[in-house]
């Protein structure tokens, strides 16, 4: 238990060390994108594909639970 204890631990002082090396700088894609307004169009395009991907989830879980209704 004491090595799993020490593993875990000692990977979180791993994972804390890469995000130290991150640069403080800013991303210059963002600001461009943000600039010409097409970051929007990139934040549109994920909410619908998100979007798109939770309504087929739902249908599945429907389609599932009717199965299962007409299973019993």
């Amino acid at each position: 238990m004491k090595k799993l204890i020490f593993a875990f631990v000692f990977s979180l002082f791993l994972g804390i060390n890469h995000l130290w090396a991150q640069s403080a700088d800013k991303i210059e894609m963002a600001d461009t994108m943000r600039a010409n307004g097409k970051i929007y169009v990139v934040v549109a395009v994920l909410s619908i594909v998100l979007l798109g991907i939770l309504i087929y989830l739902i249908l599945i879980d429907r389609k599932i639970t009717k199965l299962e209704r007409e299973m019993k």
